[in-house]
C-alpha cells in the first residue's frame, strides 16, 4: 500500500467518519457502520455505498476485516496513518532510515 491510497482513502468526509466510528467502537460489521451513520450523521447512503468506501479503506491498510461465522468484522488499524505522520514528525526514524 502507497502513501498515496492512505491520503485518497482520508480525502473523502464519509471514509473519515467511518474511521471516527470505528475509534468509537472497532470491530462493527457493515449493518452496525450503516445504522451508526444514519443515526448519529444522518447519512442517507447505501449499504452498497459505505461498503464500497470500506473498500477503499481497507486497500489503504487502514482497515482490516476479520469473519467470525457469518460476520465480519472491520477493525481499525492506524499503522499505515502513523508510518505517514512520522515522515514529518520525527523525521530520520522512517522505514529506510530506522
Amino acid at each position: 500500500m502507497a502513501e498515496e491510497d492512505v491520503f485518497k482513502a482520508l480525502a473523502d468526509p464519509t471514509r473519515r467518519l467511518i474511521l471516527d466510528e470505528l475509534v468509537d467502537r472497532d470491530g462493527q460489521t457493515l449493518f452496525e457502520i450503516c445504522t451508526r451513520l444514519v443515526s448519529k450523521h444522518k447519512l442517507g447512503l447505501t449499504r452498497q455505498a459505505i461498503s464500497q468506501h470500506l473498500a477503499v479503506l481497507e486497500s489503504a491498510g487502514l482497515v482490516g476485516t476479520r469473519r467470525q461465522g457469518r460476520y465480519k468484522f472491520h477493525d481499525l488499524n492506524t499503522e499505515p496513518l502513523e508510518r505517514v505522520m512520522t515522515r514529518w514528525l520525527r523525521p530520520g526514524t522512517t522505514e529506510e532510515n530506522p
